[in-house]
């Protein structure tokens, strides 16, 4: 068992890993990494540094790093729960197919293929302690048994953000037992970067309680998952009953959803540290639709 550390960067910025958590580093643009597959990180955002902060620091293991205005703290903190949580599974095959995406060499069948599996690993850590279940008894083969099922009465809803959207989404029915499937397409402008909605299938209204994944790959600049995430709180979802599904992140993007969309979790394959003033990841994996669909 491993004794987790709170590490908490005043106002910004709240950490959890475990004590052995190799060395990590943050800037202003939010420059994130976990090299230690073996430990996972759970990063919370309020809203980022000013540029001129930058934030370095180690565990007690490695040699010290001066920190501006940091307070660390060794003690367990739970985490408000009016603030955004950002999770990036340290799973092996999350980081194979990432590592697929990224490779400018990858066809596109199998690029594809690869953010329709992150999608799948990425919805199946996300649904976590999140489905509603029904539990009784039931005859097996060799006796009575006691089962716990997840409850097909309230289906999980999709919400793929075309096109890209569309392979992350792919398995999603291969690994949840009952969804209900919405599509949003929402195009970017590439000279102003800002989003237009093309096609909305979303109801009018979404039942009570819905559990929505939102599935965009890229969040980069941020504006095409914060025009999605509007559309569903105008139609009666709250932010903690969203769970938005990502290849890859940026902060700009993190930095949007945390002040527009408190209580909000984002899981992502990884996060990179950069944006171009194209509005591409650096080094991101291109663009993820039209590596996806070959045009």
């Amino acid at each position: 068992m491993h004794c987790m550390a709170s590490s908490r960067i005043n106002p910004a910025i709240h950490l959890r890993c475990p004590s052995d958590t190799p060395l990590f580093s943050f800037t202003c643009q939010l420059q994130f990494q976990n090299p230690n597959p073996s430990n996972p990180c759970h990063l919370s955002l309020s809203k980022l540094m000013p540029s001129s902060h930058k934030i370095l620091f180690a565990n007690a293991a490695r040699r010290g790093f001066g920190a501006v205005r940091a307070h660390i703290a060794t003690e367990e903190k739970p985490a408000s729960e009016d603030r955004m949580l950002v999770y990036v599974p340290p799973h092996p095959l999350i980081k194979h197919w990432v590592s697929v995406l990224r490779n400018e060499q990858t066809p596109c069948p199998i690029f594809k293929n690869a953010m329709a599996e992150l999608g799948r690993l990425l919805m199946y850590e996300a649904s976590r302690n999140w489905l509603p279940t029904v539990a009784g008894e039931i005859q097996s083969p060799m006796g009575v048994a006691s089962v716990e099922f997840v409850d097909s009465r309230e289906p999980v809803t999709v919400v793929p953000i075309l096109r890209a959207g569309l392979a992350l989404a792919e398995h999603a029915a291969s690994i949840l037992p009952a969804t209900k499937t919405y599509h949003l397409g929402i195009s970017r402008d590439e000279e102003t970067l800002k989003p237009t909605i093309y096609l909305n299938k979303l109801p009018h209204k979404f039942p009570e309680g819905s559990k929505v994944f939102a599935l965009d790959p890229m969040l980069a600049t941020g504006g095409t998952i914060v025009a999605a995430l509007s559309l569903l709180k105008d139609r009666g979802v709250s932010n903690k009953q969203i769970k938005v599904i990502s290849a890859v992140s940026a902060p700009p993007a993190l930095q949007k959803l945390s002040e527009q969309f408190p209580g909000l979790h984002v899981y992502a394959g990884i996060i990179d540290p950069t944006v171009n003033d194209k509005g591409f990841i650096i080094p991101g994996v291109g663009d993820a639709g039209d590596r996806s669909y070959c045009t």
